[in-house]
């Protein structure tokens, strides 16, 4: 794979893995269904876990293609923010769309 490719895929993959949290009930895609449902605190710490798992594959992804660079916490905060951000259409799908969906068939 090469660098750009292995770029394309980890940006690809967390993409994916930011909106996973909100598109289902299950607890990392494969644990238990909540009876009530993931309040936005379950949510959250699932985007937690999945940023790791997609930092823990870009990590690997990075020593395949070539040497590990050094990174500081301006990288993480950096990434995090970029995470959150991609996180986004999951979190107006789930807590404005998927709502005002609901509501306006009750007032039906």
């Amino acid at each position: 794979m090469t660098q750009t490719a292995a770029i394309w895929f980890v940006v690809l993959a967390a993409l994916l893995a930011a909106n996973l949290p909100f598109m289902h009930q299950r607890l990392l895609l494969l644990g238990p269904v909540l009876r009530q449902g993931k309040n936005l605190w379950w949510h959250l710490l699932e985007l937690i876990c999945w940023y790791f798992l997609v930092g823990g594959l870009a990590l690997w992804l990075e020593q395949r293609v070539g040497q590990i660079a050094p990174q500081t916490w301006e990288f993480y905060a950096v990434t995090a923010t970029l995470f959150v951000t991609l996180a986004f259409p999951g979190f107006v799908f789930r807590y404005l769309l998927h709502h005002r969906r609901t509501a306006d068939s009750e007032t039906r």
